[in-house]
């Protein structure tokens, strides 16, 4: 069977998951929603999508004669939830880029959508779908490691990615998208639920915005990075970071992608010249949290810690996992396996080459999503995707209740 799909949002994440789902010819692209006549033209042109079903927005294409067998929702944060509603009463399979949405309220009536509809059903936990998730899932279930303990799981979100996606960027401020730990780190927590296979009984946090604010900026730094006389010597320049990404494929698609579609030195100068991401990283109006750090306690008593901070490389995950029996730590390639009985060591290769990036895939995890969603769709059959809107769930609840925490200085919970 070849699954039709029709995309909704024809930016960097809807290309990623048109792509992946036509790359095997499992799938079609028949229609495309985007009010951006650009980027919507650019998406069907590339596979082949008529001109009658080239759309606007998403009302647009859910007033017409239904098209597809499965829609991906690849829109901002905070359009979401109406488009999510709609098709799951049309009957459509739904894709939905993470976060579901930007309040609890809003996610459970998706959840009641979804349920009510019986319609196959996926949030982009991506990281749920590598090779590598998967080993160290059937590590933790097999018993290897005895009863968990507690973990330990840091996500290193990058310095530049930072200054990218969280200061410069479209996340950057909480009222215009949401809080860090929801649009960047909802789906660690939900790894986190996944490979512990239980659910938290209550959740505390701290974290605050502590470089990335106008009194840490340099002395004599400009307004923006083309006209600044620190630039060469700041971590954060963006001449240095977009004009880097001149002649690589993958980098002119993401990082460059959002800044300009023009991958010239000229064009990319122009964009920071007058782009929001061209600014100085201590002249913007951002106020997401650049580090952050979430206890969990599960209801069989594991303790889970979790760190998101900007201040690292953009690498994979890191992991440890303390067992009964057994210790493991990961690094989204290998696993190292210490056994309490014998004593013996083993490096586990998971197989994963890929990198960690939105433009290496997310370590595979893009590609296995896609895969076990036409597996789902094709079968009518929610089982390959493992997880249903309710899980999909938890773990946002675990995000939001986080964040309660962190902003009243209390354990919240759940």
């Amino acid at each position: 069977m070849t699954v039709t799909l029709a995309v909704v949002g024809a930016g960097a994440r809807g290309q990623i998951y048109a792509r992946a789902a036509t790359a095997g010819g499992r799938a079609r692209i028949v229609a495309v929603a985007d009010p951006d006549p650009a980027r919507r033209d650019r998406l069907a042109d590339e596979h082949g999508v008529s001109e009658e079903a080239r759309f606007t927005g998403w009302a647009e294409l859910a007033a017409a004669p239904k098209l597809a067998d499965a829609v991906v929702i690849a829109t901002q944060d905070r359009l979401h939830v109406d488009p999510a509603i709609a098709f799951a009463g049309l009957g459509y399979a739904i894709l939905l880029e993470k976060p579901m949405a930007p309040t609890e309220p809003e996610a459970r009536r998706i959840v009641e959508a979804v349920e009510r509809a019986g319609v196959v059903f996926a949030v982009c936990h991506v990281l749920r779908y590598t090779a590598y998730t998967q080993v160290f899932k059937e590590l933790v279930d097999g018993g290897r490691l005895g009863t968990i303990s507690s973990v330990q799981h840091l996500e290193p979100v990058g310095w530049w990615h930072m200054a990218h996606s969280f200061v410069r960027g479209s996340w950057r401020n909480a009222a215009e998208s949401g809080p860090m730990l929801l649009t960047k780190s909802c789906h660690d927590i939900d790894w986190l639920l996944h490979l512990v296979g239980d659910r938290p009984v209550g959740v505390s946090s701290f974290g605050s915005l502590t470089h990335f604010r106008p009194e840490n900026r340099p002395e004599g730094a400009g307004a923006r990075c083309v006209s600044c006389p620190v630039e060469p010597a700041c971590a954060y320049s963006a001449k240095r970071l977009y004009l880097g990404c001149l002649g690589d494929p993958d980098r002119e698609f993401w990082p460059l992608g959002p800044v300009t579609t023009d991958a010239t030195t000229a064009g990319v100068m122009s964009a920071l010249e007058t782009g929001p991401y061209g600014r100085c990283v201590y002249d913007c109006d951002n106020d997401v949290v650049d580090q952050q750090v979430v206890t969990m306690e599960f209801a069989r008593g594991a303790t889970v810690s979790f760190t998101m901070t900007a201040f690292t490389p953009l690498e994979h995950r890191k992991t440890r996992v303390f067992g009964t029996r057994g210790y493991a730590e990961g690094d989204g390639r290998t696993i190292r396996v210490v056994d309490f009985v014998t004593g013996d060591e083993e490096i586990v290769d998971t197989g994963t080459r890929a990198g960690a990036s939105l433009a290496d895939g997310h370590g595979g995890g893009d590609a296995g999503l896609v895969a076990a969603f036409l597996d789902a769709v094709a079968t009518g059959d929610q089982a390959p995707l493992g997880a249903g809107a309710a899980d999909a769930l938890a773990g946002h609840l675990v995000v939001w209740a986080a964040e309660r925490a962190r902003e009243t200085r209390t354990v919240q919970p759940l």
